[in-house]
């Protein structure tokens, strides 16, 4: 399922356009259920704790939704994917201050040859290896993103089947055994759940990159 799927993760022009209501509470759960991952995810992998992860989640929100109103899409200037990567860093970069105000034996900072004080386990949120990472969760979230969102509106025994095909790589055969159906069905279950996650991955690709 993964390879079906190459795109990096976007968002519509238009939820962009109802994010500048604050209040447009949808809008907002909207955006948090799609990209709360990605940014827990990139804060985990660049060497925070799970409270930090979390704590970058919460403060990157709040960024947003105070930059929002007055953020302009031009992708002959700059892709909202890059946007929401400056909001998540520099929130990364407020968790590793915090760590240098703390103790050096509560926060593990060091001090390298010219003094200079650094945070084992996290690496620079200003490299490129951030970039990198941001990019592997951008796709690997918009996978999640559109499982999630097939899952609540599909069936549940038939995503159940799909899942246990797909996922669980369980034989045809013994799915259908299991589950009391033809191998014809799991086939035709899997092709269309299979559909309706591409539909959901195409509903929110293409305006922004």
């Amino acid at each position: 399922m993964a390879d079906a799927i190459k795109e990096l993760i976007p968002t519509r022009a238009t939820l962009i356009q109802r994010l500048k209501d604050w209040q447009d509470q949808p809008s907002w759960q909207e955006f948090f259920d799609t990209y709360w991952r990605l940014i827990y995810g990139v804060a985990i992998k660049d060497g925070l704790t799970e409270a930090e992860a979390q704590d970058v989640v919460q403060e990157t929100m709040i960024a947003a939704a105070k930059h929002m109103p007055t953020f302009q899409y031009d992708p002959g200037i700059g892709s909202f994917k890059a946007w929401l990567l400056n909001m998540t860093r520099w929130r990364i970069i407020d968790q590793v201050r915090k760590r240098q105000k703390l103790p050096s034996h509560q926060s593990g900072s060091e001090e390298t040859a010219d003094g200079t004080g650094i945070i084992n386990g996290v690496a620079d949120p200003a490299s490129q290896n951030l970039e990198a990472l941001w990019d592997a969760e951008w796709e690997k979230n918009l996978l999640e993103a559109a499982l999630a969102k097939v899952k609540r509106q599909a069936d549940p025994l038939k995503y159940q089947i799909f899942d246990f095909y797909v996922n669980k790589e369980w034989s045809p055969e013994k799915v259908a055994k299991t589950f009391s159906v033809s191998v014809d069905q799991v086939y035709l279950i899997k092709h269309r759940i299979t559909t309706m996650i591409k539909d959901e991955v195409k509903r929110i690709e293409v305006e922004i990159r």
